[in-house]
């Protein structure tokens, strides 16, 4: 069984923002699957599909993005998973990449997200197979720092903010997780292609938009 975590903050006022993007990418898969994430299992929602001919257990941490570790290395253990492995995934969001852009990674360092750092902490270890939905903004005008870098638009306001539907759409994991735009030649990054492609083909509508109509009419009378 494989372990596909998707990372983002549990509450209908984040549903929708750049930093639930692993949320999101979960919930799209599980949509297509006919899966329902659904079911507490320690320290997260669960639900069990079957994709591509594998079994795997989707899971959204109910910890907050901050302590999402705690959630992913019990699963982990329950599910007697070795670390590394292809066998555990983990989908989030990286605003360092363009919006919509899909990166698959071995290893890594946190580069800021505390999500990541938590769970390398929990796990002892940063070889963990990650997939980075990139959420960023272009960079601010003709603005760069003193050492002629640009500065990117966006920082902590932005990615906890709704984001709007022609972002949401140009976000959305079933226009961009097939092979063309995940880069990588080892076995495991063969193995997520092949899984992620394989969801690609099914289908090619978008965020369900009754879904969004609902979510932010409850977000606006919040």
């Amino acid at each position: 069984m494989k372990l596909i975590v998707g990372l983002g903050n549990p509450g209908i006022e984040y549903q929708f923002t750049p930093h639930n993007a692993g949320f999101l990418a979960i919930d799209r898969i599980a949509e297509y699957c006919n899966a329902a994430v659904a079911n507490r299992r320690g320290r997260a929602l669960t639900g069990k599909a079957m994709l591509a001919g594998e079994e795997l257990l989707l899971a959204k941490p109910e910890t907050y993005m901050n302590l999402s570790g705690i959630a992913v290395a019990a699963l982990v253990r329950e599910l007697e998973i070795a670390v590394p492995s292809s066998d555990l995934i983990v989908i989030y969001d990286e605003l360092d990449l363009p919006l919509g852009t899909i990166r698959i990674r071995e290893r890594g360092s946190a580069n800021g997200h505390n999500g990541v750092k938590s769970i390398s902490g929990a796990l002892g270890t940063e070889e963990w197979l990650r997939i980075r939905i990139g959420v960023g903004k272009a960079p601010l005008p003709e603005a760069s720092d003193r050492a002629g870098r640009e500065i990117k638009a966006g920082g902590k306001d932005y990615l906890l903010s709704p984001m709007r539907k022609q972002e949401l759409a140009e976000l959305d994991p079933v226009e961009r997780l097939h092979a063309g735009h995940l880069p990588g030649r080892s076995r495991q990054r063969r193995q997520v292609r092949g899984l992620l492609d394989k969801f690609r083909s099914s289908s090619s509508t978008p965020l369900n938009k009754h879904t969004y109509a609902f979510s932010r009419r409850i977000y606006r009378a919040a």
